[in-house]
């Protein structure tokens, strides 16, 4: 048995195809499916159902899913704590971001969290939203810093993680100020979120059943917030952008509105951990932040 495997097994669980899979753990595909294929071999049973449009688990498969998952949560906190105990590793804390919260948020908001009681160390890891859940997931980092909305519950399991209010934020329908879209509406060109992303996931709740009645035409899709924003002021279309990452670029007035208020979605900004204890450092810092 390997660490890897059980890491591999929760990603195939998640993504749903080898590909994508294969793609978030860094591995070429073909070498994923032997590390899968060497799990199952260990089991003794076949976990997945394998078709030609991906993968899903079997009975077996979703039995053991929680278990493998905090197998390898563990795993990495005693490797912690042995370090920490031998002196070996600083008290530090590790987060995984999505990549807009890495930029605007995060470091702000973490100057403000250590006012009176400074933070020895901090591991920051920024990823889509689908790899920083991943992360979590198997116990490589203590934290998740992401953008929630109230409608859209978390894919991580309630009973294995918790989350808090730290902020706020919104998403605001945006286009460059000197964007030409014609006067017909049946082609307002649309710069998307991909599947990876959290946002894309909250934007796509929000738009379900009204991409026709705004007329939105699907012209680019990336899950970087910023690669939007940049697609955005080269007048290519219509994004909905974190408030947060496009202050300077709304009050230039580079960036304008496309849409009114009424299309705007409000978002909380949540830290996320597991149930499960974590170092002591780690520990006191939950306890002291939250919302104000």
């Amino acid at each position: 048995m390997e660490l890897v495997w059980l890491e591999d097994f929760s990603a195939l669980a998640e993504y749903g195809s080898f590909v994508r899979a294969a793609e978030a753990r860094h591995v070429t595909q073909p070498a994923f499916s032997r590390r899968v294929r060497s799990l199952e071999n260990w089991m003794g049973v076949q976990l997945f159902v394998r078709t030609p449009q991906g993968a899903t688990l079997t009975e077996a498969g979703r039995q053991i899913l929680p278990s493998a998952q905090e197998a390898a949560r563990r795993l990495y906190r005693m490797r912690n704590e042995a370090q920490e105990v031998a002196g070996m590793a600083a008290k530090s804390l590790h987060f995984a971001a999505t990549h807009s919260l890495s930029f605007t948020f995060f470091p702000r908001w973490l100057r403000s969290a250590e006012s009176g009681a400074p933070i020895e160390a901090v591991q920051l890891h920024s990823d889509s939203m689908a790899v920083c859940e991943q992360m979590l997931i198997h116990g490589q980092v203590q934290f998740l810093l992401c953008h929630r909305h109230p409608d859209i519950p978390p894919l991580l399991a309630p009973d294995q993680f918790i989350g808090k209010k730290v902020g706020e934020d919104v998403l605001v329908p945006l286009a460059s100020a000197s964007a030409d879209f014609g006067t017909s509406p049946a082609a307002l060109p649309y710069l998307a979120y991909t599947h990876e992303s959290g946002l894309g996931r909250i934007v796509a709740h929000r738009l379900h059943g009204k991409e026709d009645y705004l007329h939105l035409k699907p012209l680019f899709s990336s899950h970087l917030a910023a690669v939007l924003m940049s697609m955005a002021l080269e007048s290519k279309g219509v994004a909905w952008l974190p408030k947060s990452l496009t202050e300077q670029e709304i009050m230039d007035g580079r960036l304008v509105r496309a849409l009114d208020e009424s299309w705007d979605i409000p978002l909380e900004i949540h830290l996320t951990r597991p149930t499960a204890p974590l170092s002591t450092s780690a520990e006191e810092f939950w306890d002291r932040v939250g919302c104000d």
